[in-house]
């Protein structure tokens, strides 16, 4: 009996220790098949977001594409400007030239003016030193003969201001008797018939506002040929957008616009609290008063050279600035095409890194590169037409190899350009 009752004793104890262990592997099953739901909901939900991710990439990738392949055929249809009219020019010129820091560079900027063989008593070259701490106001001095004037910056500003490029440009403005006015800068050359074109395209088409070509003269270093690829692309989109009516673009080394225009519109007033942007802010305003009189001038003869930054630093120095004046734009059809441009370029960017880290069932990675190369593809195609206009064709073997840094610096300087500072003629700007 006493044996039946501890056999009976030790049964329950094992039913009871296999009822335990019993829960605990229902326990350990369900927390398991937590797990594993889990690990399928964040698969499912990190499949849908890469699915999500690469749909707008592609998508951006498309409007990208679209968009460069139209800026292709807007250039091409621009016809060429031929200046086949042998009579004298009538058209009284004034050039500005702001300058600081300069004497590297004025002198060649003068000789490569004064070669244009455009009529002398309808011609005067105004030189604003801005400060200059070197030889730049002495050369010029020497040219007093010629037809060139010397301004001091200096006694037109007693206080600090943040626009000193502006302040020349408004000063010489004011001292020049000229109907149009053409911009420059001190380290561009200017071709032989520079003036002449300028004057014929004046006289033949009325424009209220003349943006002109610029070319970068560039070495054999890489961030020298970089830029001279990139500053074209600009170029050409200029070119493309101005005579499509579409945005107003240029740049203020080589552009024109009418003395009474300029003081119609108020000049840089509205504008003058930002450091740059002497070019492209003034320009919208002239578009505002005469949409229809604002053009491009397509002339190889009309190209201007102007000299290539040294060194990465000074690259983006320069590129930051530019950037700096994107929300400063009153033209506001630009902004859609910038935030296009730098969101596509963030996502090539960022595409490859992803993919390198994802096991999807799909190559990301291959995606990218078909991507990619559309966006070679697409922007050769582009910049041949371009290229052939300036004479570089032969740039662009340099190209495809060049696209990763366009992409890095598009996104650093684009961030910079709204959070950063950059130094402009040994003056720092926020």
């Amino acid at each position: 009996m006493i044996l039946n009752c501890k056999k009976l004793f030790l049964l329950s104890f094992k039913v009871k220790k296999l009822h335990n262990n019993h829960v605990v592997v229902q326990t350990k099953t369900a927390a398991l098949v937590n797990i594993v739901v889990s690990l399928t909901c964040t698969a499912y939900h990190y499949s849908a977001f890469m699915q999500a991710f690469i749909l707008i990439a592609i998508t951006l990738t498309v409007l990208y594409v679209s968009l460069i392949i139209y800026y292709r055929f807007a250039f091409t249809a621009i016809p060429q400007f031929q200046n086949t009219n042998s009579k004298t020019p009538t058209t009284f010129i004034s050039i500005i030239i702001p300058a600081r820091n300069e004497s590297a560079n004025i002198e060649f900027c003068l000789q490569s003016i004064l070669q244009n063989n455009y009529p002398a008593h309808l011609l005067e070259i105004i030189v604003v030193d801005d400060h200059s701490e070197d030889d730049t106001a002495n050369i010029v001095k020497k040219y007093n003969s010629q037809n060139v004037q010397l301004i001091s910056l200096s006694e037109h500003v007693s206080t600090k201001i943040n626009s000193y490029k502006k302040k020349a440009i408004e000063v010489a403005v004011a001292q020049a008797t000229g109907t149009l006015i053409i911009t420059t800068d001190a380290d561009c050359i200017v071709p032989v018939k520079w003036l002449q074109t300028i004057a014929a395209f004046y006289e033949e088409k009325n424009p209220a506002f003349i943006a002109a070509p610029v070319a970068i003269d560039c070495g054999r270093s890489f961030i020298q040929i970089f830029q001279s690829l990139d500053f074209m692309t600009l170029q050409g989109i200029t070119a493309a957008v101005v005579n499509k009516k579409q945005m107003t673009m240029c740049n203020g080394a080589n552009m024109a616009y009418e003395r009474a225009v300029f003081i119609e519109v108020c000049g840089f007033a509205g504008i003058d609290n930002i450091a740059s942007g002497d070019d492209m802010l003034l320009m919208h305003k002239i578009y505002k008063q005469y949409p229809d009189r604002v053009m491009f001038l397509k002339a190889s003869s009309a190209i201007v050279k102007t000299a290539a930054v040294k060194t990465i630093k000074e690259f983006f120095n320069q590129r930051i600035r530019w950037a700096s004046k994107a929300d400063k734009y009153d033209d506001k059809r630009i902004l859609p095409v910038l935030v296009l441009v730098y969101f596509f370029n963030v996502f090539m960017l960022v595409l490859p890194i992803i993919g390198k880290f994802s096991n999807a069932q799909f190559s990301i990675f291959g995606v990218w590169l078909w991507l990619i190369f559309f966006k070679i593809v697409s922007e050769l195609f582009f910049l041949f037409s371009v290229a052939s206009f300036f004479n570089k064709k032969n740039m662009l073997w340099f190209f495809p190899f060049m696209q990763p840094f366009h992409i890095c610096y598009t996104i650093i300087a684009g961030w910079l350009g709204k959070f950063g500072k950059y130094s402009w003629k040994e003056r720092n700007v926020q």
